[in-house]
C-alpha cells in the first residue's frame, strides 16, 4: 500500500509519483534504501546513450514528440543525501561526454568543408 510523502516533491501535472513501497524509497542512483524525510529529491540522471538512443527513437518513429523528449520536465526521484556528490560528479562526466560528442561531430563535418575550399 503506497504511503503518502511528508514532503512530496515537484511533480508535474500528469506525472506519476515515485515508487514508494511499504514506506520506503530507494536512491535512484545507489538503490540505497532512503527516508522520505531524508530524501533528496532531483532530476534523474541521464547518460549520454540513453539521451542520444531515445532521440534516435524518437525522430523515427514519432518525429513530432521530439520537443516534449528533449524540453519536457521529468518528474523528480530521491536521491540518499550521501549520493548527492556522486551524483554531481556522474552529471558532470556526462556532460563532458556528450559535449565531446558534440565537438567531433562538428569537426567532422567543418574539416572535408575547409579541406575542399582550400
Amino acid at each position: 500500500m503506497p504511503v503518502e510523502l511528508s514532503n512530496p516533491p515537484d511533480v508535474a501535472e500528469g506525472q506519476p509519483r515515485p515508487a514508494v513501497v511499504d514506506g520506503e524509497l530507494r536512491c535512484a542512483l545507489t538503490g540505497a534504501p532512503v527516508s522520505p524525510d531524508e530524501a533528496y529529491w532531483a532530476p534523474p540522471l541521464i547518460t549520454t546513450r540513453q539521451l542520444i538512443e531515445t532521440v534516435l527513437k524518437t525522430l523515427f518513429t514519432a518525429p513530432g514528440a521530439l520537443g516534449q523528449v528533449l524540453f519536457g520536465e521529468l518528474p523528480n526521484v530521491p536521491y540518499a543525501p550521501a549520493a548527492r556528490e556522486q551524483l554531481a560528479a556522474r552529471r558532470t562526466v556526462e556532460q563532458l561526454k556528450l559535449l565531446g560528442l558534440i565537438l567531433l561531430l562538428g569537426t567532422l563535418m567543418v574539416v572535408p568543408i575547409m579541406l575542399l575550399s582550400a
